[in-house]
């Protein structure tokens, strides 16, 4: 599996976690030489904590309390970097891997596992928390993004709003970049020049795809063809995904039209937990990307700086109590009501959705009928 060549990565870090910017780094440096030993290590925090979650969510997903899980095991480098670049006011468009970005905007953890569960009472609130709900239909936030961007543009002509104070983020995937809806946000952003970044996770396969058998270009490159500049980062490096993420977002929002970055990391565990990656990837390939680890990588850099193991310790103690307490309270909830699959399917009571809600209650109720 080889990665379409494309400008030169940004990088700070180097796998080791060596101090080490690359050339095309420079221009982002002064926002990396702003963040001291504390603000590193929260972000160590949380990219930790959503790697033990990940971790708990694929167990609970095993013993059957989860319908699916969706691991970003990997990816915590691009996620969380990213999202702490962000202002309070940007909105969030997010797939259905942004979990460290959902730690970011403050979502209980529970409110994303009651939804994959089946508890259709659960969620968060998209307005409050600046974070749309999780899109399942490939490359669909795309559109609802560059939309929304349009929407703040016309409302700051308007008058509604000021400007400068509030762009939109869309995460997005390799697979994804495929799809013609993609294409279709991309033109609509840069005609409309809405206040959009496009933040491209290529984690290498749109399920067993490789990206080198999606486009032939980077994605970063890709973008020009759009009239859209593009950026091209180590998705592993913490500092690069805050650094560039600020540094094109801060633009984005003072008017300088839409922009993409391609954050190049790779997706360590499955697809889903429905996927086995082993049928389409091989060994060599996984243990050449996990020397590339996110997490390692950071906590050498933090070594570094003088952070000591008993501080690396009780942060792994508090994620386990918070993975626990998530578990415990994801339990405790009701079990999921089949039937409210149909309930929300149209906004007032359909005929067919009512017939086949009948026909599965009828259905379950005969498995009961038989244990008697």
């Amino acid at each position: 599996m080889s990665t379409p060549r494309g400008p030169a990565l940004i990088r700070f870090l180097t796998p080791q976690g060596r101090y080490a910017p690359s050339r095309a780094a420079a221009p982002y440096a002064p926002l990396v030489d702003g963040l001291d030993t504390e603000r590193l290590l929260s972000f160590y925090r949380e990219m930790t904590l959503a790697r033990r979650l990940d971790e708990a969510s694929t167990a609970l997903q095993r013993q059957g309390e989860l319908a699916l899980w969706i691991p970003s095991y990997g990816q915590e480098a691009a996620q969380t970097g990213s999202a702490h670049a962000l202002s309070p006011l940007d909105t969030v468009f997010p797939s259905y891997r942004e979990h460290g970005v959902a730690l970011a905007r403050g979502i209980d953890f529970v409110d994303i596992l009651a939804v994959l569960r089946g508890n259709t009472f659960r969620g968060w609130d998209p307005e409050r928390t600046r974070f749309r709900l999780y899109t399942i239909v490939l490359a669909a936030q795309a559109l609802h993004a560059a939309g929304y961007a349009m929407g703040i543009s016309l409302d700051q002509q308007a008058g509604r709003k000021p400007p400068g104070e509030e762009a939109v983020i869309v995460y997005i995937g390799d697979g994804a970049m495929s799809e013609g809806d993609a294409s279709e946000a991309l033109t609509f952003a840069r005609t409309y020049d809405a206040p959009v970044l496009f933040f491209v996770q290529n984690n290498q396969y749109a399920i067993s795809t490789p990206a080198s058998t999606q486009t032939a270009v980077s994605y970063a490159t890709r973008a020009k063809g759009f009239g859209i500049p593009g950026h091209r980062i180590d998705g592993n490096d913490v500092l690069a995904s805050y650094a560039v993420t600020k540094h094109v977002m801060d633009a984005v929002r003072a008017g300088g039209g839409p922009a993409l970055i391609e954050a190049v990391t790779y997706r360590l565990g499955p697809h889903t937990s429905s996927d086995d990656p082993t049928k389409y990837r091989t060994v060599q390939e996984r243990s050449s990307w996990e020397r590339r680890d996110p997490i390692p990588r950071l906590r050498a850099h933090l070594s570094e700086r003088g952070v000591t193991d008993d501080v690396f310790e009780s942060i792994d103690a508090h994620n386990a109590e918070h993975a626990g307490d998530v578990r415990r309270r994801l339990i405790a909830l009701p079990a999921p009501d089949p039937g409210g699959m149909f309930d929300h399917v149209y906004s007032d009571a359909h005929p067919v959705a009512h017939a086949q809600k009948a026909w599965l209650r009828d259905y379950l109720d005969s498995f009961e009928d038989a244990a008697e």
